[in-house]
Formats: C-alpha cells, structure tokens, sequence
C-alpha cells in the first residue's frame, strides 16, 4: 500500500515538474536566430542578410546588446529593417540604440511599419533612421555590390502611408519599381505586410523579406503555425517561415516584439532572421 502511495506521488511530481517546464517554454521569449538558405543561379557566391522586424523598440539587454550580439555572430553583410521598428507606445531609445550600433558596420535598409504610421509623426520618425544614415526605401530600390556581385534591394512604405496621406499608393510604388530586375541581378523586395503576396507576385521579385504577422501570436510548434495575425485573421496563411511560388520565395519573421505586445506569445520566441543566398 506504502509503494503504491509513494509510486502515486512520483507520477504527480513528474506530471507537475512538466507542467512548469511546459509553462517556460511557452512563454519563453528569449531571442533566437532562424536562418534559411536560398540557392540561385543568379549569384556565385553567398550574400548573407540579416532581417530584422517588428522591435516596436523592445528592449534587449542593456544598450540592445543581446541583439547586437546575436546580428554581430551572424556577420552579415547588410541588415534590412523590415517595418515596425519604432512603436507608437513605446519610447524610441531603444530603436535608436540599436541603430546607433549596427549602422557603423553594417549597410542598412529600412522601409516603414503600420506602427510607425501610427505615432501621428511619420516625420520624426524617419528622421530617426536619416540621422544614422539609414537607407530608406519608399518606392524606390538601390543596386549594391556584395562580395563582387550585385543584387537590387526594394522596398515599399507600409499601405498605412495612404490612410495618413503622407506618400503615393502602394500601388504605385511597387509600379515604380516594375522594371528594376531587367538588369539581371538578383531582385529583393523588403515590405512589411506578407498578406499582399498575391500583388508582389505580380512583380519579377525573386524574395521577398516581411514581418507583421508576429508569428500568429499563439503557436503549437508542428500543428499549428499561428493563431492569429493582424490583417490575416484567424489561422493566418503567412504567420511565418518561407513560402515558395513558382518564380518567387518569401520569408515572413516573427519579429521582435515583446513587451509591447497587449496578448503574450505563446511557443513563439522573437526571432533574428539570417537569409543567405548562395
């Protein structure tokens, strides 16, 4: 009767030792690194970017040095900002910290957020990023050169841009840079929202780099890529990871929110995403 209470009460332990763990790594939102790769033909050595989105200017470690570190590791060879990097609650100290970082070693683009629309001040916003030199890209695209090969980076402003009055249509930006791959190189387009896929596919963009989707918020790694996404709803087609088409490939982050978030994520750590391209 003894070994039987005491074998009942090891089976309780064990069943509530896995409930605490099972509670840690659900809301475990400890920053980790995701990197694909993405072959071509169009490239004869590797080019490594690094996408950062959706900080909402949530705070990692002291001056932001646990993202530093972790983009430092990876050593890319440019960073694009994918939108959402300023909040419209949250401070911009420690956006601006990080900038003040990553902008003295490493080539950097940005394009706007729904976010950043919605501090009333898009303005001072951008004037954040033009004051560390920050590539902005509205509509507009840059032919670089990366270890002796060149690749054309793209990018739009969030379609919020049009509700605020403050730019010309999405539509029209993404006309403007219609004929941008006819040069050959390797084509990126860097905008927020994945759920606009269908309208970039009618573009000749090899990639394309978003964010937004925060991961679906809540996930159950294997069966359930995200509960919900903003503008995707519910089960959101695009909450993140890669997504082929047939002449295209698109990554989604999960992005970097954390403390800013009203709803916590739930098995969805932050994430630093690596795309290399060889």
């Amino acid at each position: 009767m003894l070994h039987k209470r005491l074998k009942k009460k090891r089976i309780w332990l064990i069943f509530i030792l896995l409930c605490i763990l099972l509670f840690f790594l659900a809301f475990d939102v400890r920053l980790k690194t995701v990197t694909y790769t993405i072959n071509t033909e169009k490239l004869t050595d590797q080019i490594r970017i690094a996408l950062v989105t959706d900080l909402h200017s949530c705070r990692y470690g002291d001056d932001q040095e646990n993202l530093i570190q972790a983009i430092e590791k990876e050593n890319p060879d440019l960073i694009l900002l994918g939108g959402d990097i300023c909040d419209d609650r949250i401070p911009h100290n420690n956006t601006q910290k990080l900038l003040k970082s990553i902008t003295k070693k490493y080539p950097c683009y940005y394009v706007t957020g729904n976010h950043e629309y919605w501090t009333g001040d898009i303005e001072k916003v951008l004037d954040i990023f033009r004051a560390y030199n920050v590539n902005i890209l509205q509509g507009t695209f840059e032919t670089i050169e990366v270890n002796g090969q060149k690749l054309n980076i793209c990018g739009i402003d969030d379609p919020d841009a049009e509700r605020w009055g403050t730019n010309i249509s999405i539509a029209q930006q993404l006309e403007a840079l219609k004929s941008t791959s006819e040069n050959g190189f390797y084509t990126v387009l860097l905008s927020h929202r994945p759920e606009l896929i269908e309208t970039y596919l009618e573009y000749n963009f090899d990639l394309i780099l978003s964010g937004h989707a925060h991961g679906g918020q809540w996930r159950i790694p294997g069966i359930l890529n995200g509960l919900l996404a903003p503008n995707q709803g519910w089960f959101p087609p695009y909450a993140g990871g890669e997504y082929s088409f047939d002449n295209s490939k698109m990554i989604v982050s999960r992005g970097l929110a954390r403390e800013s978030t009203r709803v916590p994520r739930i098995f969805n750590r932050p994430e630093l995403v690596i795309v290399n391209l060889k």
